[in-house]
């Protein structure tokens, strides 16, 4: 049994935004030498969130409309008047009681199982922000060819998981 632990760093530059995250999970995911497993996927923010859907662009834009007209941002909230960050994001937070903060998705012959038209997305919704992260965690058989040092490596354009991330 391997584990490993990952971080995919990214930037939002919109109030809400769809991230497309999957070819960086694919990419841990090869580098996690683990050919039949579990990958789990956490968002460490309280105001962004993991999410499986179909990346279509006429879709997405639904979802942003969707989003935006499901909790407007100028309601009367509380959490508003005084809030801990110096953000007027309790619309923010509210949209996230119907998301998750994680996801676990299966590994079968170091592949990820997603459906055909399933992408992975990291969904911002208190953007714009320099900085947000998706940790990921493996856990599995590893691959009978699989190096012994690549359960702490990371891969390229990544850090390992690490305190910082759980922000906002």
């Amino acid at each position: 049994m391997r584990t490993r632990l990952d971080c995919i760093r990214l930037a939002s530059t919109a109030p809400i935004q769809l991230l497309d995250i999957t070819d960086q999970v694919r990419a841990c995911c090869a580098a996690s030498g683990i050919r039949d497993g579990l990958v789990t996927l956490i968002s460490r923010h309280t105001t962004a969130y993991i999410n499986l859907n179909e990346r279509e662009p006429q879709l997405q834009q639904d979802m942003l409309t969707y989003l935006k007209r499901l909790v407007p941002r100028d309601g009367d909230y509380l959490h508003n008047l005084a809030p801990v960050d110096d953000r007027d994001n309790a619309h923010s937070h509210l949209l996230g009681l119907f998301m998750n903060a994680s996801e676990t998705i299966p590994i079968a012959d170091g592949e990820l199982l997603l459906g055909a038209w399933q992408s992975i997305f990291f969904v911002e919704l208190d953007g714009p922000r320099p900085e947000r992260s998706v940790t990921l965690q493996f856990i599995g058989q590893p691959a009978p060819d699989a190096a012994p040092d690549s359960i702490l490596a990371p891969t390229p354009n990544q850090t390992p998981a690490g305190p910082a991330g759980g922000e906002g």
